[in-house]
């Protein structure tokens, strides 16, 4: 049985690299989500990721605490270019070729992303880690993901959480809480739904890019989504 697709943007929040430990990178955490990613890569499957900062630094926590917005969103984006490191690292370390582009020219720490590069990269079986965001303030990386997503004209955006789908309401505080197989960008607006942000759905809303929300942290969850086994929730117009 082939993959559902062919070409992914996995997004991962940074958050979920802290694994148990509550700050920084759990090597556990990262080694098992290198292992799902190198599986997929093996069935033929493409895959770009984008990946938060939060376990590092916050642009909007620095901002609120008296950092000025532009300089705590560079530094949000620098924690990003830290995770892609190691997550580039750990994928080598298994044997899976990666490589990463940032989104502010960081040579030799990345290559400067264009979109043209990164498909080449794609198509010679390399996973590709996009770091930085978009490379401006005032953007989160959701619609760092969204964007780049569009531009590698990806066939699915991936949103890899710690929670199995979309919830009508937190399933962790509202334990009545009804999960959605399949939700359209209209309802994710009007229910007030925290999928993404609002530009990051805009974007996929008006590319007709979709998106689907599940649990990374179950191993195995990313290789299921990609074989079409009904995982997570679907978001599409």
């Amino acid at each position: 049985m082939n993959p559902k697709y062919n070409r992914i943007l996995l997004k991962l929040s940074g958050e979920s690299l802290q694994g148990n430990q509550g700050h920084g990178i759990d090597t556990e955490r990262l080694m098992e989500y290198a292992r799902q990613i190198k599986e997929v890569t093996e069935m033929g499957v493409q895959v770009a990721i984008v990946i938060g900062g939060g376990n590092i630094f916050r642009g909007l926590s620095g901002a609120s605490r008296g950092f000025d917005r532009v300089t705590g969103d560079q530094m949000g984006m620098l924690a990003t270019v830290i995770n892609s490191l190691a997550l580039r690292s750990a994928l080598e370390s298994i044997g899976a070729p990666a490589v990463t582009y940032t989104a502010v020219n960081m040579y030799p720490i990345g290559q400067y992303y264009s979109s043209r590069a990164a498909v080449n990269s794609l198509t010679r079986g390399e996973v590709v880690i996009l770091a930085g965001g978009t490379g401006c303030p005032f953007f989160t990386t959701d619609t760092g993901a969204a964007l780049r997503a569009v531009e590698i004209r990806a066939d699915v955006m991936l949103k890899g959480t710690r929670v199995d789908g979309i919830y009508s309401a937190d399933p962790e505080k509202v334990p009545d809480a009804v999960k959605f197989d399949r939700i359209t960008y209209d309802e994710v607006y009007s229910r007030g739904l925290k999928v993404m942000d609002l530009t990051a759905t805009a974007m996929c809303k008006e590319n007709r890019m979709p998106i689907i929300v599940f649990d990374m942290d179950t191993p195995g969850n990313l290789e299921s989504v990609l074989m079409g086994k009904p995982i997570g929730t679907l978001v599409k117009n």
